[in-house]
């Protein structure tokens, strides 16, 4: 593989996108590029990862596969046992070293088909070699909470990823979509408030200070809108 390119610097000051078409035309350019290339897709819990990340998917076809950083949760059985159960989530609950070394082996890939996990939100639990990324697929997307952290093994993330866009939308609108999203997986109004507000703002406030460090700050003022019409908006 190539250098990397030079946004890697951290001086260097974030693009704004603020439609959704640029994101897609980002995207293919590099898809293009003839060489491997990984894309990270950052931002609070709730600002809208796996979406984007689906519309690119769609978009791009065959030139793109996405691996998502939540197929490294450790088991809920591993949570409880280090009594970390109740803040699932939060950066000590990956498998950050599993993580980087899978991003180390794509980013290296020249043959073949390395399978990756993926993360299933009904289960709770990861499913091991669920994703198959091959060679001949020039874009690879993850998309996940701590791409952008500088500590506790995360700081190993960046330097594999050859652009970072860090998703940016009101806390309200997060909040939202948060608790339904709790909801629609069996908890109560209450039970779901209450996890949002004490786990995943937690979370936020932490992602939050990663924001600088980001290639590009994604920043649509209708981000719904956007999203719903991305698939008629970007062909």
């Amino acid at each position: 593989m190539g250098s990397l390119p030079s946004n890697h610097a951290e001086a260097a000051s974030p693009v704004v996108i603020s439609t959704m078409t640029d994101l897609v035309n980002r995207a293919r350019r590099l898809a293009g590029g003839g060489e491997r290339r990984i894309l990270g897709i950052t931002g609070a819990p709730g600002a809208g990862k796996s979406t984007l990340s689906s519309i690119l998917l769609d978009q791009l076809g065959d030139a793109a596969v996405l691996v998502g950083m939540d197929g490294f949760h450790l088991a809920n059985v591993e949570l409880r046992r280090l009594g970390r159960r109740d803040r699932k989530g939060a950066p000590d609950t990956f498998d950050t070293d599993g993580y980087v070394a899978l991003l180390r082996r794509i980013r290296n890939q020249r043959a073949g088909t390395i399978h990756a996990p993926l993360f299933d939100r009904s289960l709770e639990e990861s499913i091991g070699s669920a994703i198959p990324v091959r060679a001949t697929t020039p874009l690879v997307i993850t998309e996940g909470n701590y791409l952008l952290l500088d500590h506790g093994g995360w700081e190993m993330v960046r330097p594999e990823l050859d652009e970072v866009w860090y998703l940016d939308i009101p806390a309200e609108l997060r909040r939202e979509r948060l608790v339904q999203r709790r909801i629609s997986y069996g908890d109560t109004l209450d039970a779901a408030t209450f996890w949002v507000n004490t786990v995943d703002e937690a979370n936020a406030a932490v992602i939050e200070r990663t924001r600088s460090r980001a290639d590009t700050i994604v920043h649509l003022d209708t981000f719904d809108e956007d999203l719903r019409s991305a698939n008629t908006s970007c062909g």
